[in-house]
């Protein structure tokens, strides 16, 4: 079942939940304890920064709602799942399922065009791809002329756009993306912005995005900050996200 609260007389569906997440590692003297009691929640369709140093525990706490990592105690939800209570082999399939991820340093395959690395997700599901929606999400991109394309005849920002475009095809009930313009210069950090803000706003897409630029994360919905292992809810932004409510993409 979904979560769901009411907010000013509309019905808001959370589709994640964390709760009191503890992450540590090691024990004794060389313990670390990277995550402290974490609660937070995103409501469909909120674009959600993460900021913290290196260090704090951001990423981590990704890790853990992305269930590439598993927490010392706590509960992670997602659309109503609760991640660790789910036997591991239903875990990996809910993952991949419900989850896209876009991380730093792309991790696209080689040997696969940029059509295929967009759809790869879809072929481990043994789902057939929807030819119309993969057009839809090459025209987003930006990346009609370069779909025949391999990932080392591509600029940094175009393979960090194939790795948008993997992470929407699917319509995850929800993207973590970790640093995804840490390896891009401000041009192209923006322009990926840009293309996360608006998938957002067209696909309903909740997002929750790492990074050390508070400048990023400024744009987005909320923001939250990560420090020695605890979370603080800055609320939220600018509220550029109310302004992109009803934009469509050009």
């Amino acid at each position: 079942m979904l979560y769901r609260k009411e907010s000013q007389n509309n019905i808001t569906m959370e589709i994640l939940q964390v709760n009191n997440l503890c992450k540590t590692y090691g024990a004794g003297e060389t313990q670390v304890n990277a995550l402290k009691n974490v609660s937070f929640s995103l409501e469909k369709g909120t674009f959600c920064a993460v900021v913290g140093e290196s260090g704090s525990g951001k990423s981590t706490l990704l890790n853990c709602i992305g269930a590439l990592d598993t927490p010392t105690s706590g509960e992670i939800r997602i659309d109503g799942h609760n991640l660790f209570t789910l036997k591991e082999k239903e875990r990996t399939i809910f993952r991949r399922r419900n989850i896209g991820f876009i991380f730093q340093s792309f991790q696209l395959v080689a040997e696969l065009t940029v059509e295929q690395n967009i759809i790869f997700p879809l072929l481990l599901d043994y789902c057939k791809p929807d030819a119309a929606v993969v057009e839809e999400t090459l025209e987003i991109l930006g990346l009609q002329d370069r779909r025949r394309h391999l990932p080392n005849q591509l600029s940094g920002g175009q393979q960090q756009r194939v790795a948008i475009g993997r992470a929407l095809i699917t319509k995850p009930k929800l993207i973590l993306a970790d640093e995804p313009t840490g390896n891009l210069d401000s041009r192209n950090s923006q322009e990926v912005l840009d293309l996360l803000i608006k998938a957002s706003r067209r696909y309903q897409q909740t997002i929750l995005m790492i990074t050390h630029n508070n400048a990023l994360a400024a744009s987005a919905d909320r923001a939250l900050r990560v420090a020695d292992g605890c979370l603080s809810d800055l609320g939220n932004t600018s509220g550029k996200g109310v302004l992109y409510r009803d934009e469509k993409l050009s």
